[in-house]
């Protein structure tokens, strides 16, 4: 009996092993939490071709909008983890957002296995053609001499480019006036047209906007400078130091991915991200790689979570 017993767990175990060594053997969903069009979604289709040729299966984006990508991100927490259903979203569902909202669909620190971060992006601040100042040390100048009313456009409350804009107005000392707009297109239209001063902005989303001469590009966050904007300076270049910021997409899955299914995705993700041709369209718009391991995503996903949360709480930053 005890032989048996030990045959049928034995069989079982060799089972399981070979469905998850198999995956995939049909379609993947790649759930985005935003609107068709955005960096995310672009990321992700890009991603998905990739992994679709690669393994031989399809790899459709599923886009889920709504409630700042929690809708999405709680699509995915509740789904089977079999890597049937993944998760591409920006840092906002991941570590931002549970710290603004109530009732959060999913607890980001424990409903996800972090697979790889893309792509990352610095944000660059970006001057209205209104507007006179062409250094850091003129933007915080105006700031002073007006506390509180310099326009500061962003993509929505707990974006990146909000968060940019509270890092920095922390670490030089000033404060702006925060106009959050219902998503990236209509803050740079009214960038744009002048109805407002200043943004921190993804390079990406910018991008032809500062070549065409629309907008003025007066630093950039990262921690080097843009290889699309070598003579634009970083804050830190500038005087303003620990103001560091990065947008980044992240790929996930469901919590209790089986190993191998877990392995074989991370490879697929990274040599995806690796093609020449997906890296060379990303790095011309100015996304950085990364191809993160799960192992780095998930400690990365730690360290940012920590960041925003105690930025959140010491600025009083809210979702409304």
């Amino acid at each position: 009996m005890k032989k048996m017993l030990m045959a049928l767990s034995c069989a079982l175990s060799l089972s399981a092993m070979a469905q998850t060594t198999a995956w995939p053997e049909r379609s993947v969903t790649i759930v985005v939490p935003f609107p068709a069009g955005g960096s995310t979604d672009m990321v992700a289709r890009a991603i998905a071709l990739h992994m679709q040729t690669k393994l031989g299966q399809p790899f459709v984006v599923d886009n889920k909008p709504g409630a700042t990508g929690t809708i999405g991100a709680g699509f995915v927490k509740r789904a089977a983890p079999d890597g049937y259903t993944l998760l591409v979203s920006s840092l906002g569902a991941f570590v931002v957002t549970p710290h603004l909202q109530k009732n959060v669909p999913y607890d980001a620190t424990k409903d996800f296995d972090y697979i790889s971060v893309p792509v990352q992006a610095p944000n660059v601040l970006v001057a209205s053609p209104k507007q006179k100042e062409r250094t850091v040390a003129e933007v915080i100048a105006t700031l002073k001499a007006n506390p509180g009313k310099v326009s500061f456009a962003s993509s929505g409350n707990g974006s990146s480019d909000h968060l940019s804009a509270e890092v920095f107005w922390q670490q030089s000392g000033t404060e702006g006036l925060h106009i959050p707009y219902k998503g990236g297109a209509p803050a740079i239209n009214d960038l744009l047209g002048g109805q407002v001063d200043f943004s921190f902005q993804n390079v990406n989303a910018v991008l032809p906007h500062i070549k065409a001469g629309k907008l003025h590009a007066i630093a950039v966050t990262g921690d080097k400078r843009s290889p699309v904007l070598p003579d634009v300076p970083t804050l830190a270049e500038a005087g303003v130091k620990g103001a560091e910021v990065y947008s980044w997409q992240g790929l996930a899955a469901p919590k209790g991915l089986p190993p191998a299914v877990k392995e074989k995705l991370s490879a697929a993700a990274i040599a995806a991200i690796n093609d020449p041709e997906v890296k060379k369209r990303m790095v011309e718009q100015g996304l950085e790689i990364v191809a993160s391991t799960p192992a780095e995503f998930t400690a990365f996903q730690a360290r940012e979570w920590a960041r925003w949360k105690t930025l959140i709480d010491t600025r009083k930053i809210t979702a409304d």
